[in-house]
């Protein structure tokens, strides 16, 4: 185990996935699925390519759950750039990541799965901090409020749907369908919204969605490769912290003290969740 690289290959994930937030907090006058567009075929050309150097077949074999993988996974991206609009990114990124509670909360009902009652609690802080959000900052959107919820729980889908497929298909071939069914979606429900990019800034912006997106999953894969479970997943909300900062320093958003109490709730009831399972599990 290489704890260290792991950290370091954490941080590299973190930035590419906060540079990919800020761009879409800069692309926020495009509509949506112009932005799932340019995000899904960016990453499709890494992938196809990593498939054809590796010789692995591109769309897998159990075609039915890695469409219904990517349906979910489609609607789940799209609300959340959709939400980027009405909320601070950084706000928008720890709504995102209340998927696994509600990926537990379904394993229940579709994986028959076991729930202790500690689980429950840390749950229970972590909607908490949503209802801070909701209740106590009167500068949050509640509509940007539920469509980050709405994408957390698609995104919690996910999480079923990847389980499911399981071992059998490549990890990449799942990306690229993803990505696939995401550029021919995106691309035809933006025809009728499509703006066009104004000069070759937001031209590099639009291009570089797919490059940090997929540089992003990369470390990640490789820091759980070098190091355990238990020791790298608490460091995904680095992507949190780096994409609040900014958010303030980029764009002048506000985070007003309720909405950083409401955050650190957020990630406070899911990582020791995280915790916990990983100390039943020794």
């Amino acid at each position: 185990m290489d704890v260290k690289k792991a950290i370091q290959f954490m941080f590299i994930s973190a930035f590419a996935f906060a540079c990919m937030n800020s761009a879409v907090k800069y692309l926020v006058h495009m509509n949506a699925f112009e932005i799932v567009f340019f995000r899904s075929i960016g990453t499709l050309f890494l992938t196809f390519g990593y498939l054809y150097k590796k010789k692995i077949p591109a769309f897998g074999n159990n075609k039915k759950l890695l469409t219904l993988r990517s349906l979910v996974g489609l609607i789940s991206m799209t609300l959340f750039f959709m939400s980027t609009k009405y909320i601070p990114i950084g706000t928008a990124v720890s709504l995102r990541y209340l998927a696994p509670i509600f990926a537990a909360i379904f394993s229940i009902f579709l994986l028959k799965d076991k729930i202790k009652h500690w689980q429950w609690l840390f749950f229970l802080i972590s909607f908490l901090g949503v209802l801070v959000l909701k209740g106590l900052d009167t500068q949050i959107n509640n509509y940007g409020l539920f469509l980050a919820v709405a994408s957390a729980v698609f995104s919690g889908l996910v999480f079923i749907t990847v389980s499911k497929i399981g071992k059998s298909e490549h990890p990449v071939v799942v990306v690229h369908f993803f990505m696939f069914i995401s550029t021919i979606v995106g691309g035809i429900l933006a025809i009728n919204n499509w703006t066009n990019p104004e000069g070759w800034w937001e031209w590099l912006l639009l291009c570089s969605l797919g490059f940090f997106g997929y540089f992003g999953q990369v470390f990640m894969t490789k820091a759980f490769q070098v190091a355990t479970t238990n020791q790298v997943a608490p460091l995904n909300y680095l992507e949190v912290i780096f994409t609040v900062l900014v958010g303030i320093f980029l764009f002048d958003e506000i985070y007003t003290l309720w909405s950083i109490v409401g955050i650190l709730m957020i990630i406070l009831g899911l990582v020791l969740n995280f915790r916990y399972k990983a100390n039943t599990l020794d």
